[in-house]
């Protein structure tokens, strides 16, 4: 990933998803937020990464056994070696956590490899090691059973969905405590500086609110005076 890629990145730390998601909807993008997740991880951190992928589908008990993992080639320890610094690992897991995505341990690789988080719409085994991990993860619930019960990984970095959200390569994924929102990988950039001013309109409305200020004319600013009080205040946090 470029350091270019990077540097906007670090303008999502301030940003939530909610303003994210009130952006996409402004461009007509309405289902960008991964549904039936939650964080898993107790650190607070926030998941910020562009997507890797990796796809299961239903298992076929011929195919599935215990052996595969014996492969160096199995395409679930591919992904967890070969998921870039910085990236989510995102899997589609057809919305079920009867059995885990991934455990522990492969995700602590993810983890100690410098990788930025991990997305299932399925469940994670070992859950409560996860969680101590100061590494973003999402999912929708524990699962004991290993993947191999119900998933076989068959595709690595290709298109998938992910919680009812198409997920491309290379798009941006952006974790909080509300959720996980996919940016389309052209829209970056433009998100990114869309949503650093309405974060700073946002925190110029919650200041003007906790001081008593009525929401008519100010969110939205219909009262075109709004507008102007937000460019003196903007000058102020400047200095």
């Amino acid at each position: 990933m470029s350091n270019h890629s990077i540097n906007y990145q670090e303008k999502f730390k301030l940003i939530s998803t909610a303003t994210l998601a009130t952006a996409l909807f402004k461009r007509g993008l309405k289902n960008q937020c991964i549904q039936g997740v939650s964080a898993l991880h107790h650190s607070g951190k926030k998941l910020i990464g562009t997507a890797f992928t990796l796809r299961y589908i239903p298992a076929r008990e011929d195919l599935n056994g215990l052996e595969v993992f014996r492969d160096p080639n199995h395409p679930q320890r591919v992904a967890v070696e070969t998921c870039p610094e910085h990236s989510v690992l995102v899997i589609d897991s057809r919305k079920d956590a009867r059995a885990a995505s991934a455990g522990s341990i492969l995700i602590t690789r993810l983890f100690k490899r410098g990788c930025s988080g991990i997305v299932t719409d399925g469940g994670f085994r070992d859950s409560a090691e996860i969680a101590a991990l100061d590494f973003p993860s999402y999912h929708s619930r524990p699962s004991a059973p290993t993947n191999l019960t119900l998933h076989q990984a068959i595709g690595i970095n290709e298109p998938i969905s992910c919680g009812d959200v198409a997920v491309f390569p290379g798009d941006l994924l952006v974790g909080d405590g509300d959720g996980v929102i996919v940016i389309p990988q052209h829209l970056i950039e433009e998100i990114a500086e869309t949503c650093a001013e309405m974060t700073l309109f946002e925190d110029f409305v919650m200041e003007r609110v906790k001081q008593g200020a009525s929401i008519r004319g100010l969110y939205p600013p219909t009262n075109p005076e709004t507008l102007v009080d937000f460019e003196k205040w903007k000058e102020i946090q400047d200095r």
